[in-house]
């Protein structure tokens, strides 16, 4: 019989010492660790949507009675509904089990044990883990003071064993978006270049149109943030066309589930409801922005998101963190190089900004 230890010695050496991602933890978790009850919870960790979705989702998911069969691999109905919305042809779309999936996809199609990938750090933390998963290399071009990227440094380091630069945008603390001019630059190379664009219905701007003009130009979506899908786990990508072939070919079959193609869809017959909440959170937003600048021992970065940077000045970002906490409001921090003492803070509902200020102003 094998032994622990020769399964051990099975295993890729890398994965052994490989960082693991920190998700967030769900309301019930949050709410036995800090013994408040979860409806007094005030959830401003993970960039989700506080006002949940449509209630034409709810009614759609009550109402399916096909959940005993598998979904339709191809998504055909779903990629069609994506091309009206997006004014895309569903030729150049791919569905995923959120935008997660398609990363890994991407990953998996161009890099073989080696390859590189630059990463534009601060940014969302899927990119060198899925990078390390995959056995690529992962290569860090620090973004500027301003979280801006890098364009020259980036180019200096392209070299033939390069296959993909991930660039969010909105980036992921920051808030901030990347030019369509600096994609393009970034375009002129052999690289696949991957726009993450998880943020985009709160910032409008976008570089999809440029997907069917650039062989290596993909960009990333999700219903998690604006449609309030994040629990059920969908996304999309628009490809261009040499590369969908391919990706529907290592894909899982099933990779998207009936219930989340059933909510996708919903989502996208209900896009006034969909609107008005999009339009909430940005208004509310400004008004976060604006009674956290009031604050002197915070610095507040401008955002297109729908969360805001915050650099605690103090140097208690770790005190007011917990301090938070126990008073049931959940808040990410970071204490990297990169982000010393920062926070950044998920946008709520009106009454969950209040509840925030008066807690800090009580705090500091």
């Amino acid at each position: 019989m094998i032994s622990p230890e020769d399964i051990e010695g099975l295993l890729r050496p890398e994965l052994k010492t490989m960082k693991a991602y920190t998700p967030i933890e769900p309301t019930d978790v949050l709410s036995q660790r800090v013994e408040i009850p979860q409806e007094k919870v005030i959830k401003l960790d993970g960039n989700e949507n506080p006002y949940g979705c449509s209630a034409r989702v709810k009614q759609a998911l009550a109402n399916y009675g096909y959940y005993h069969l598998y979904p339709d691999p191809e998504q055909r109905e779903l990629r069609k509904a994506l091309e009206e919305y997006t004014g895309i042809s569903s030729e150049y779309i791919i569905a995923g089990s959120g935008s997660d999936e398609l990363i890994d996809l991407v990953l998996r199609l161009f890099v073989e044990p080696g390859d590189k990938v630059i990463n534009c750090p601060p940014t969302f933390g899927m990119y060198p883990f899925s990078t390390d998963v995959s056995g690529g290399k992962v290569v860090s071009i620090p973004r500027k003071r301003d979280f801006s990227i890098d364009v020259t440094a980036i180019k200096e380091a392209i070299d033939k064993r390069t296959k993909v630069i991930f660039v969010a945008s909105p980036n992921n603390p920051s808030g901030n978006v990347t030019p369509e001019q600096v994609i393009l630059e970034l375009l002129n190379s052999a690289a696949v270049v991957v726009v993450d664009e998880a943020y985009f219905e709160f910032s409008g701007i976008t570089v999809a149109p440029l997907v069917p003009k650039y062989s290596n130009l993909i960009v990333l979506r999700t219903f998690s943030k604006w449609a309030g899908l994040a629990g059920l786990r969908v996304g999309y990508g628009i490809f261009p066309i040499n590369m969908v072939k391919y990706l529907m070919k290592i894909k899982q079959p099933y990779n998207v589930n009936v219930a989340a193609q059933v909510a996708a869809l919903e989502s996208l017959k209900d896009m006034n409801y969909l609107r008005g909440t999009i339009k909430a959170i940005v208004d509310e937003r400004e008004r976060l922005l604006t009674r956290l600048s009031q604050l002197d021992w915070l610095k507040v970065y401008p955002s297109q998101a729908n969360f805001i940077l915050c650099s605690v000045l103090n140097g208690k970002a770790k005190t007011i963190h917990k301090g938070l906490q126990k008073k049931g409001i959940f808040v990410r921090y970071f204490d990297t190089p990169q982000l010393k003492d920062c926070l950044r803070i998920s946008i709520g509902k009106p009454e969950h900004t209040d509840t925030l200020i008066a807690t800090l102003k009580e705090m500091c």
